[in-house]
């Protein structure tokens, strides 16, 4: 580890892209305007918002950017980064409320190693929403990423911090993806093969807003995360045992396949029964950390109510690399193929595409 200590301290520029985020967008400037130290910058950019948001943002003194139309977080942070002048990023998301010193963590991070070219945090373990969907989704995203591998793969939009000259220098966020979707992931990629590093810090926690129902969580699971993230492996030529792509949930992943076939097939074949029960046990247990996690956090009700939503989570995540794979056949078919580095660092400048709110 190189490590240095800077003349200065470094400066940063928080940024947030919003779309229509209501009460917690507000409570999520809130936060950020209640740091100690604040950010050097806080930079809004309102991506098409018809609610008032950005308004609510200019109206409280903060930096403000306009899409008239929206176009993607993606787009949205790029716009942010050329504008900012600070040594930091740190993009944080229109649901998520920050700590109050987040500023001086994400600095020490930075200080500490001048190896470290990015940083990620995670969802704390106390969501804001009390449903049963949001409590869970929260959960595993919090335990996937404090089980993580503390030299990470990808980045992370909701807390995440980047060195502003290696952003640029990458072209900054893909933005093809016009709904919320891998964009961030993606640049992840890019910034590991590149070489840059990328630190997980698992006690750099956020807490999220987003209240998750059926449709939802299957929308943004399917078609925004897993069917793209299959294609975006496929184009890197090859798969990184980390977070949620890690050798034990691919086998799970075929696990709760081969159950569900079992099953299927049991009332012409009883026999399969046996092999649907082995399969289930070993299922359970590759996960049994997991579900000893809920257990803790929540008690058995909750344990025993999140494991089938997570065995669905395999069996959809399956059908989704499925899915994924015929469709990078597809492109690479017809020669559409997109390339793994994908912006000129001009697209950072979309001025004919803003108005400028000051």
């Amino acid at each position: 580890m190189n490590a240095r200590v800077p003349s200065s301290p470094l400066t940063v520029a928080v940024i947030v892209p919003v779309y229509n985020g209501g009460a917690k967008f507000r409570a999520s400037l809130d936060s950020i305007k209640q740091t100690v130290p604040l950010p050097d910058e806080i930079i809004v950019i309102g991506d098409g918002d018809t609610d008032g948001s950005s308004q609510y943002a200019e109206a409280a003194g903060l930096t403000v950017y306009r899409f008239p139309q929206p176009g993607g977080p993606g787009r949205a942070r790029n716009l942010g980064a050329s504008k900012a002048i600070s040594d930091l990023l740190f993009f944080v998301d229109a649901d998520v409320t920050v700590p109050e010193n987040v500023i001086e963590r994400v600095r020490d991070i930075f200080a500490r190693d001048a190896d470290v070219a990015a940083m990620i945090g995670s969802y704390d373990d106390q969501p804001g929403e009390s449903n049963f969907l949001s409590q869970y989704r929260n959960l595993l995203h919090h335990y996937v990423h404090q089980h993580g591998r503390e030299e990470a793969s990808t980045f992370w939009g909701a807390c995440g911090a980047i060195r502003r000259e290696v952003f640029l220098a990458m072209g900054g966020f893909d933005e093809t993806y016009l709904k919320p979707s891998i964009e961030d992931i993606e640049l992840g990629y890019r910034l590991t093969r590149a070489g840059h590093r990328i630190r997980l810090c698992k006690s750099l926690q956020v807490k999220h807003w987003k209240r998750w129902t059926i449709g939802s969580m299957l929308r943004a699971d399917f078609f925004q995360r897993a069917v793209p993230w299959t294609q975006l492996i496929h184009r890197h030529r090859g798969v990184v045992n980390d977070l949620n792509i890690g050798i034990s949930g691919r086998v799970s992943v075929m696990l709760a396949g081969g159950l569900l076939g079992a099953v299927l097939l049991a009332p012409w074949q009883p026999n399969v029964l046996v092999a649907a029960a082995v399969m289930g046990l070993i299922l359970f247990t590759l996960n049994a950390r997991l579900y000893r996690f809920f257990l803790e956090k929540r008690g058995l009700r909750f344990a025993a109510q999140a494991i089938p939503w997570h065995w669905f989570y395999f069996l959809y995540s399956g059908v989704a690399f499925a899915v994924g794979t015929a469709c990078h056949l597809v492109d690479r078919h017809r020669g559409g193929e997109k390339p793994a580095s994908l912006l000129p660092s001009e697209s950072l400048e979309p001025e004919s595409r803003v108005e400028k709110c000051e």
